[in-house]
């Protein structure tokens, strides 16, 4: 009898580690340089792996953190990598699914310079990202016996666990509790430079996983913490490492989009040598909509302000929507 074709799909689902294909041609996986080479080389690109039934399954609620409202952590992490310079070319969510998991940090790792996760690293069943990219790169699960002790130290226990002991090591809480410090490990590489500990006032570790997979865990607050923690590893390796970041200027336009569209076609062709990028953004709903310069030569981009401003008989804002003009109701 034939095998059933759900079968053939999820056996095709999780290409073996030698067959796995990049967009871009030759095999991800056999281009890629030592892990302890990835750690160390320039960074110019990111990428983003989102990982949660919660996030598909329309859970997430925007969070207020350190009085700023985030929507997901991808957004967050996307203004993180444009302060500093950044280019972060892809943002992914998956679900709990150890094939999707592997498939995705494999080709993300091999693809970009610097890769990070966000959930799945909690004590629960379908906490599931430790375990799965240690087998995307065929590495065990470890205790990692510093971070048990941070969490130790650190960690409160829970109202619901008032006797709560790590000394009882059959308890089914205690296990829980270890699955989040067991992390990939690669007995042939520095053990300190695959765990790392932003904050001293945070148990919470970042697993470096193949020299640029960085595991953060999903809850807004502690991402947040951790990758602004980050900052200062990242820094060094930065084409610019005063970390200035890219530099974006908004010019508001009272015309249609369709107006100004072969003018900003016109400058788009002009300023990409330079690295420069054009947007227009329509804003529904309002009188002005919205044009962007985005670069990393603010000398040129200013250059260019006054131009684009006469083309598009706009002016230049700080924040979108600040020269809107509000209408006052003639009845009131």
């Amino acid at each position: 009898m034939l095998p059933r074709l759900s079968q053939i799909a999820r056996h095709l689902s999780t290409p073996p580690l030698s067959s796995l294909r990049s967009p871009r041609g030759p095999s991800a996986i056999a281009r890629m340089a030592p892990s302890g080479e990835r750690n160390a080389r320039m960074i110019h690109t990111a990428a983003c792996l989102v990982i949660g039934d919660e996030v598909l399954g329309g859970k997430m609620e925007p969070v207020l953190t350190y009085r700023k409202t985030v929507d997901t952590n991808s957004a967050y992490m996307a203004k993180w990598c444009f302060s500093l310079g950044i280019n972060l070319k892809r943002i992914e969510v998956i679900e709990d699914d150890e094939g999707e998991i592997v498939e995705a940090v494999r080709r993300l790792s091999g693809s970009y310079d610097f890769v990070v996760t966000s959930g799945g690293i909690g004590p629960t069943h379908d906490d599931i990202t430790y375990q799965s990219i240690a087998k995307a790169f065929n590495l065990p699960l470890k205790l990692h016996e510093e971070a048990l002790e941070r969490m130790k130290r650190l960690s409160k226990p829970h109202p619901s666990q008032p006797t709560f002991s790590y000394d009882d090591a059959e308890s089914p809480a205690v296990k829980a509790k270890l699955r989040m410090v067991e992390l990939p490990t690669d007995d042939s590489r520095d053990l300190s430079a695959q765990c790392i500990f932003p904050h001293d006032e945070l148990w919470v570790p970042v697993s470096v996983v193949n020299g640029n997979v960085h595991i953060l865990p999903g809850v807004p607050r502690l991402f947040v913490t951790l990758l602004d923690g980050l900052k200062p590893h990242v820094l060094p390796r930065l084409v610019d490492p005063e970390g200035k970041g890219i530099t974006r200027i908004l010019i508001s336009t009272p015309l249609a989009e369709s107006e100004v569209a072969a003018y900003l076609t016109h400058l788009a062709a002009q300023v990409e040598p330079k690295g420069v990028k054009v947007g227009s953004y329509p804003r529904w709903g309002e009188l002005r909509n919205t044009v962007t310069l985005v670069g990393r030569d603010e000398a040129f981009l200013e250059s260019l302000v006054a131009e684009v401003e006469t083309n598009v008989q706009g002016k230049r804002v700080a924040t979108e929507g600040e020269d809107d003009v509000v209408v006052a109701d003639k009845d009131a």
